[in-house]
């Protein structure tokens, strides 16, 4: 694995650590904080890890909803964080882009079950992979096998370098081709940046217009995302928005914020706290999908031996993860990082309540910080999903 992917998985994944669950005694035990204020303290502990700002949103039951912001949005000048800012999407997007394929899939315009090469005659070949035996599903749900090589930077003078470089989806997809599967497909589950650059072309080819077009048309429109919005190869962000640091060691807190995105066909979207909760909402509520196709979404596998180090008790369905509750049941997420923003969220199964918190600096430097950051982040989301009780269905 190179050390961009890794940085990629990290980003993108996220690590996370539940807290153990606390058994109950006949002993009174004192109230503990209102959600509010549990959030409040949640998004402090974030920014005082080192963190440079931090912003979360928690929507519950009735669209009740509490906002936390805690740091600064400029280093230089230190104004506060907004709990309206703008960050980038990042792998979040990756729901959207998945989303899309299964309403495609209800229309009949395609199968989960088409091969890759029914669509993308050739592209997917060489050194062993087989566009033939590839599926949609396996492109969604990360079991094709491709193996992922995403441009990336991992030091300041490769972020200077690469920052304003755009690749298309065919640059991108002959990375990958000049590497052997990871596994045969089917035959395990590995991220791939590389499946979903593969998904925005097939959509392209099914529809006739782009990934993000159908995105704006089929999802962002009628759910009422104003404040999400595709960025093409716009290397900045719309106002207002907090900047984005990247630490890359001892003294080194880079401002990030300009870049292009590498796959900036499908995952160059902006978002709000406000947006992304709605869009998760919205989606488990069976708003976007009819039931057979949530269903279909909701079908996980094991992730890899080494995601599950990042990602304790984690499952992967199509473009949409499940993760573990300290309260007990489960609640589904697609964590999104990238270029110095890094946000979580979750939604519980029936879309009444849901949270996300975004981070604009990423402390991606160790692995001690990596952690650090993500159990945070992770805790946040747990304590707001669980404010309302048990989860277990």
């Amino acid at each position: 694995m190179t050390s961009a992917l890794r940085k990629h998985l990290v980003m993108a994944l996220g690590i996370a650590t539940l807290l153990a669950a606390e058994m109950g005694t006949a002993v009174a035990q004192p109230a503990g904080p209102s959600p509010a204020e549990q959030l409040r303290r949640d998004t402090a502990a974030i920014h005082a890890l080192g963190v440079s700002g931090v912003q979360a949103r928690v929507v519950a039951s009735g669209g009740r909803e509490a906002v936390a912001t805690s740091g600064s949005a400029d280093l230089d000048t230190g104004r506060p964080v907004r709990s309206d800012g703008y960050f980038r999407m990042a792998s979040t997007s990756k729901t959207l882009v998945a989303t899309v394929v299964l309403q495609l899939e209800a229309e009949g315009r395609l199968s989960l079950d088409d091969t890759v090469d029914h669509w993308l005659p050739g592209v997917v070949r060489g050194n062993g992979n087989d566009g033939t035996r590839i599926t949609i599903r396996q492109l969604l749900q990360h079991t094709s096998g491709i193996h992922d090589d995403l441009p990336g930077y991992t030091t300041p003078e490769e972020y200077y370098q690469q920052r304003y470089d755009v690749y298309g989806p065919e640059q991108l997809v002959a990375r990958a081709m000049a590497h052997a599967p990871d596994f045969p497909p089917g035959g395990g589950w590995a991220y791939s940046n590389t499946g979903y650059v593969l998904l925005g072309t097939i959509i392209q080819k099914a529809t006739g217009q782009p990934a993000h077009q159908e995105i704006d048309d089929r999802i962002l429109r009628p759910v009422g995302l104003n404040q999400t919005r595709w960025g093409g190869t716009s290397p900045t962000l719309p106002r207002p928005h907090a900047k984005a640091y990247q630490l890359f060691g001892p003294g080194s807190v880079v401002d990030v914020t300009d870049q292009i995105p590498v796959d900036y066909e499908n995952l160059s979207f902006v978002t709000t706290t406000r947006d992304e909760n709605t869009f998760f909402r919205a989606l488990l509520a069976g708003r976007l999908l009819p039931t057979r196709q949530l269903a279909e979404m909701k079908q996980t596998v094991p992730v890899s031996a080494e995601v599950q180090l990042l990602w304790p008790g984690g499952r992967y369905g199509l473009g949409l993860a499940e993760r573990p509750l300290n309260c007990g049941g489960t609640y589904w997420s697609h964590e999104g990082g990238d270029g110095g923003y890094i946000t979580l969220n979750g939604v519980t199964d029936d879309g009444s309540r849901s949270a996300v918190v975004s981070m604009s600096e990423a402390r991606g430097d160790t692995l001690e910080h990596i952690l650090a950051q993500e159990n945070a982040a992770s805790a946040l989301i747990d304590h707001a999903l669980c404010a309302g009780g048990s989860n277990t269905p």
